[in-house]
């Protein structure tokens, strides 16, 4: 199974059109979406060609292949623009002998982990900066970075796992 992660898209059209096409280029069978949608948060500040409503629309179309967890932005109304599940603090899936722990980060991550066993990926957004490295426990830390408002010095980027391998696309 080949999975694109994407987190941190807070509403830019024009970013996830860029993000989408690369993915799409590459091909997968799930698109997981870790969080901060729609809304840009009050730290981030407006960005730039921010139209939630359009984004909505674009990850609509793809519903049938989405898994998406809830960020720390989004919000029950936001649940209102979507035609699939996103309100859950985390999912599990597995896929090419992988367990990926689905989550935005702000309540689990690498200084808060769930109970996981060794070799769960706990794939997590939140800090827009990506990230892959392996825990002593055995466990997995990956973060896509962000769709639409890297930092850091990071760029914009989203993940892909090719059925064996995880790593980052920068786009």
């Amino acid at each position: 199974m080949k999975i694109v992660f994407m987190s941190d898209i807070h509403g830019v059209p024009s970013a996830l059109e860029t993000a989408l096409a690369a993915a799409d280029s590459l091909g997968f069978d799930r698109l997981v979406l870790l969080g901060d949608l729609l809304y840009h948060g009050p730290r981030n500040g407006v960005p730039n060609f921010y139209d939630p409503v359009k984004v909505a629309e674009m990850l609509n179309r793809r519903k049938d292949v989405i898994v998406a967890v809830r960020g720390n932005c989004d919000a029950e109304v936001d649940q209102m623009m979507f035609e699939f599940p996103m309100m859950a603090d985390y999912s599990v899936l597995d896929a090419g002998g992988e367990r990926f722990f689905l989550t935005h980060g702000h309540l689990w991550n690498e200084y808060r982990l769930p109970p996981l066993g060794m070799g769960t990926v706990l794939a997590h957004g939140h800090t827009h900066v990506p990230e892959l490295k392996k825990l002593e426990c055995g466990i997995s830390i990956f973060n896509p970075g962000s769709v639409s408002l890297p930092k850091g010095g990071s760029s914009r980027s989203f993940g892909y796992f090719d059925g064996t391998t995880l790593r980052h696309c920068v786009i």
